[in-house]
């Protein structure tokens, strides 16, 4: 019984760094989880601001090959398209513009979302007309 448990043991220690380090290439589809969500104003500087204050999904899943990004949420559906994919020193950034919501606000933002290849670290700013946002997160494989 002491091998069995000492084998699988070394099995599951030596598979860790593969779970681990899931590769964020674009390749398969990942979910994000906005964490920590700044909004910035002129004259009055940043606060941090939950993601439902400012209508930021809390989950959020990103399919690179069909080059889009969707909300998680049953009752939540958005969805973006990605205009642009680079690799940057380690990390697959992604950009886009939003038209925003119906109704004749100008509420248009522009955004860059950039997901550390090797560990899923998120950081997305969104900027638009007298606002920015910075949303930090962490994504994970689907």
């Amino acid at each position: 019984m002491n091998k069995l448990y000492l084998y699988g043991t070394v099995l599951l220690v030596s598979a860790m760094p593969q779970l681990a380090s899931a590769d964020f290439d674009g390749k398969s589809k990942f979910i994000c989880a906005a964490v920590d969500v700044m909004e910035c104003l002129p004259g009055a500087g940043c606060q941090r601001v939950s993601a439902a204050d400012v209508d930021i999904p809390r989950f959020f899943k990103v399919d690179v090959k069909n080059k889009s990004i969707t909300t998680s949420s049953a009752n939540d559906k958005r969805k973006t398209k990605i205009e642009r994919v680079e690799d940057v020193d380690g990390k697959l950034m992604l950009q886009g513009a939003e038209d925003g919501r119906e109704g004749g606000e100008r509420d248009g933002v522009g955004w860059t979302m950039a997901v550390t290849k090797d560990r899923g670290d998120m950081v997305m700013t969104a900027s638009g007309e007298g606002v920015a946002f910075v949303v930090f997160g962490a994504c994970t494989s689907m």
